[in-house]
């Protein structure tokens, strides 16, 4: 094992543990907001007006936005952990440290990568624990559950880095996630099923890649979707190494990141 080797992976596991302290240190401004978000969607479109609108899919309305509930937590915190951090630090000026350090470029967007997957998938195993106070959950295909839910995080995770590249000051790291990222993703199939939609509604609604992730984790929950899962996760897969790639191209050049 070469000594370059070794201290990548011990920048690797620093940069993780600092990002994962990050967050769960300040957990009442992290993880307690979108708990208590997600219980109110549970009561208010759960249980009062799902009891209007009655059965979708073939299960209780309830059971049928669980999984987009959980989805949208994972997709929002991944994105706003890695983007807060990321530009945080290029605030700060401490990327810079990074920069001219002999560490590779995969190391550093790995370690921020890791660092917004685990908070979204913390994040989505608390809203997955409140939902079972609110209905029962059972996982039709688990390889699909886990595979789907840990490739939206990583996509997200990288958009929230590049966003915090480009951006420039505060409010730029929030005009994405409020007229890009909300509105796809309650146009993504979170509360209802395309199936409702007029046929050319239906059509445009495929090009929201938020829906085709909300539908292959609504899969692997209850067994439905509007979508053909194969193109679902192919699609996410692709979309990971492009972003990948980008990502590190991005690190690279130090666009943004040298003043």
């Amino acid at each position: 094992m070469s000594s370059e080797f070794q201290a990548n992976m011990v920048a690797l596991n620093t940069i993780v543990y600092r990002e994962v302290r990050r967050f769960t240190r300040i957990w009442p401004q992290t993880l307690l907001p979108p708990a208590i978000t997600m219980v109110l969607y549970f009561v208010i479109f759960g249980n009062l007006i799902g009891r209007q609108i009655g059965d979708m899919g073939g299960f209780s309305y309830m059971e049928y936005i669980v999984p987009g509930l959980i989805m949208m937590s994972v997709i929002t915190n991944s994105y706003g952990n890695v983007v807060s951090s990321f530009f945080g630090a290029k605030f700060q000026r401490s990327i810079e440290e990074l920069m001219v350090s002999p560490l590779s470029p995969h190391t550093i967007l790995t370690g921020y990568v890791i660092g917004g997957m685990l908070r979204g998938l913390m994040v989505g195993v608390i809203v997955t624990a409140l939902s079972l106070f609110f209905t029962h959950l059972q996982v039709h295909h688990l390889g699909i559950t886990v595979l789907v839910v840990i490739l939206t995080a990583t996509i997200f995770s990288m958009l929230g880095f590049i966003n915090a590249v480009f951006a420039r000051n505060f409010d730029d790291i929030s005009i994405v996630p409020t007229f890009v990222l909300t509105p796809l993703t309650y146009l993504g199939g979170v509360f209802y099923s395309i199936s409702l939609l007029p046929p050319f509604w239906q059509t445009v609604s495929l090009a929201n890649p938020v829906l085709h992730m909300v539908n292959a984790f609504r899969y692997g929950i209850l067994g439905v979707s509007d979508i053909s899962i194969g193109v679902a996760v192919a699609f996410m897969v692709v979309a990971t190494v492009v972003l990948y790639v980008a990502c590190v191209k991005l690190l690279v050049s130090g666009r943004g990141m040298r003043s």
